[in-house]
């Protein structure tokens, strides 16, 4: 069974993603905004018309 949140929401689905992707996205992208991300880069593997690959963030400085 899926959950849904809100009618005005899309079904949650389960992707694994490893810990240190994860949090390295949020780092970039902001914690919101990963789900966006995400949904940008689905369209646009898809072709989606008016799909484009999200910006990237600026390389890090090395440590």
């Amino acid at each position: 069974m899926v959950s849904r949140a809100k009618d005005s929401h899309t079904t949650n689905r389960v992707v694994r993603i490893g810990d240190d992707d994860w949090n390295d996205l949020g780092e970039r992208a902001g914690a919101r905004n990963r789900a966006q991300i995400i949904r940008d880069l689905v369209a646009w593997y898809l072709r989606r018309p008016g799909a484009k690959l999200p910006e990237r963030p600026p390389i890090p400085p090395k440590a």
